[in-house]
């Protein structure tokens, strides 16, 4: 069983930076897209950025040029650095990993809080 395990959230002030990590345990076949989705209080959850196996990156639009994501296969961890945070980023952090060939799969972590206040 696959779990994914998340850390780096927290509450910072407007402009500060965090950076997210979320490892996955457990035998996973690399060949995959990583990606962090957030979810606001009253909100629906929204993809903030992914990352394929080959390195290609896509971002929402509100987060580009502050946001990077980043990837360890050897680690099966997958990072967000968030710089310039705004209020706005405030929201519970998720991320996911999953494969859309067979073996497929499709893991989520348990979600880290993060808070940025004005």
């Amino acid at each position: 069983q696959v779990q994914l395990v998340e850390s780096g959230g927290g509450l910072v002030q407007a402009g500060g930076s965090l950076r997210l990590s979320c490892a996955a345990s457990g035998r996973i076949f690399s060949v995959n897209v990583m990606g962090w989705y957030r979810q606001a209080p009253g909100k629906q959850r929204e993809l903030v950025a992914v990352i394929t196996y080959g390195g290609s990156t896509s971002y929402v639009e509100s987060v580009k040029g502050r946001f990077t994501i980043s990837r360890d296969d050897a680690k099966n961890t997958v990072y967000l650095q968030m710089n310039s945070l705004k209020p706005e980023d405030t929201a519970v952090y998720y991320c996911n990993v999953k494969r859309v060939v067979n073996p497929k799969y499709d893991y989520w972590g348990q979600g880290t809080q993060v808070t940025v206040s004005s």
